[in-house]
């Protein structure tokens, strides 16, 4: 994707949250919540004060992403949104449910392995590259973390940030969007991507793409391109 908008005349800004890639990881499960996350985000916008944002998240990107939009509305210009969800005090289904299972069982979870299995043209390099990142078992806080901190249940951290987005999207939000869904995602794949398009005001239908799995990013240059011939059309 980033050489597509580069390409463009854009600035591409990609942030690793905090115990992913090359961002500090913390070892201490504890410390990574939700808010901890969304303040980091927040804070970083702010200190590199960010304007005439287009949003491009998946996962993790856009539940954390989108529930920020509504306290700095004024600096989001536009959303590229890929294979998320707004989670509101409900989980999305079995799938997530049995990943979040699967995860707690597996505190020295294979990273490459995990991305293998998601997108089986990798290469074993190209699979190393994503481990690599986490050689032992303590640089893996964060990721053990996640799937505990989505706001699946009544009352967790991050559910009235969900409620104000939705709300906030289905009436306030004017700027422009554009969706990809890999369609091979078993957890948040068309269904919930459909769901998402009908709490988004203006939401056009989303770009479907046939082979691309959970980490839909991994075919980022068809998507960047349509998204900035969507955007230029506008």
């Amino acid at each position: 994707m980033i050489p597509v908008f580069t390409a463009a005349s854009g600035r591409v800004i990609a942030p690793d949250l905090i115990g992913f890639d090359k961002s500090d990881k913390p070892v201490d499960d504890e410390l990574y919540t939700y808010g901890f996350h969304r303040d980091m985000l927040m804070a970083f916008i702010r200190h590199l004060d960010l304007w005439n944002i287009t949003l491009v998240c998946q996962d993790w990107g856009g539940i954390l992403g989108l529930g920020i939009v509504p306290d700095m509305a004024d600096r989001f210009d536009r959303l590229i949104v890929m294979n998320t969800a707004i989670p509101v005090g409900v989980s999305p289904g079995e799938g997530f449910d049995n990943w979040k299972a699967f995860v707690r069982s597996q505190p020295d979870l294979d990273v490459g392995a995990l991305f293998k299995r998601g997108m089986p043209y990798l290469s074993d390099e190209e699979a190393a590259a994503y481990a690599a990142p986490f050689p032992c078992q303590d640089h893996k806080a964060g990721v053990r973390r996640f799937p505990e901190l989505v706001p699946v249940e009544p009352g967790m951290e991050g559910v009235e940030h969900g409620e104000r987005a939705r709300q906030f999207f289905s009436r306030d939000w004017g700027g422009k969007s554009f969706m990809a869904v890999g369609m091979q995602d078993p957890v948040l794949g068309l269904p919930i991507m459909k769901e998402l398009q009908g709490f988004i005001r203006g939401f056009p239908e989303p770009m479907e793409v046939p082979d691309g799995g959970h980490f839909v990013q991994e075919r980022g240059e068809a998507i960047a391109r349509a998204a900035l011939q969507h955007f230029q059309s506008q």
